[in-house]
């Protein structure tokens, strides 16, 4: 047991070293790609956000990329349907691999009870997790998975809570690039303060037992 947990956990950090090491592309080379690829450059920059994401590499690299190389209209759904299948294969993958390895922590009463709340209402926690931008998108990818929240509350959450940041996040850098980007500047300002007080309201609400 032990050999497994150590062999998994080399295995997190040997993930974290290759995405730290890794250089993302410049906005340079990834015009170059699009002049290239033509057409397909959308499909292929968003499936790498896909894919890339799922390592602790940051998603608002790729989002303020977005919001450069692509319309509005383009960079926000597709950037909210990337987020959604990044978090999708973290949340699949540490669950299969460390759920179970966990299971003797959650059975401490004290995590237990975070556990249960998780359980019962972890969309709040995850979508209030969301909205702060300090909160890196990846500890909430490999944490969330290793409680007993379920799926579908996880990626909800993670959708709607990722919403308004990634809104404000491609506005910001689209008005950058003509001159003006105080309005997202104070909206991701105000998206944060939501996700604050949500995270106290989940701190201070109660959760019904399970009958």
């Amino acid at each position: 047991m032990r050999n497994r947990v150590t062999a998994w956990a080399a295995a997190v950090v040997l993930v974290i070293i290759v995405a730290t090491l890794v250089p993302t592309p410049g906005l340079e080379q990834l015009r170059d790609w699009a002049a290239h690829l033509g057409p397909w450059f959308p499909v292929a920059f968003f499936t790498a956000y896909a894919v890339v994401t799922v390592t602790p590499v940051p998603r608002s690299t790729f989002t303020y990329s977005a919001a450069v190389l692509f319309t509005p209209a383009v960079a926000i759904p597709c950037s909210l349907v990337a987020t959604g299948v990044a978090a999708t294969l973290a949340f699949v993958g540490i669950r299969r691999l460390g759920h179970e390895r966990t299971a003797a922590l959650r059975a401490d009463p004290r995590v237990a009870s975070i556990d249960a709340r998780l359980r019962r209402r972890g969309w709040l926690s995850v979508g209030s997790l969301r909205l702060v931008p300090a909160v890196p998108f990846s500890v909430v990818n490999y944490a969330a998975p290793l409680t007993s929240i379920p799926y579908p509350q996880f990626l909800l959450a993670t959708l709607i809570g990722s919403a308004p940041g990634t809104v404000a996040a491609v506005l910001l850098g689209h008005s950058l690039t003509e001159g003006d980007g105080v309005a997202a500047l104070w909206a991701t300002g105000g998206f944060a303060a939501v996700g604050l007080v949500g995270m106290v309201l989940d701190a201070k609400l109660p959760v019904r037992p399970v009958r």
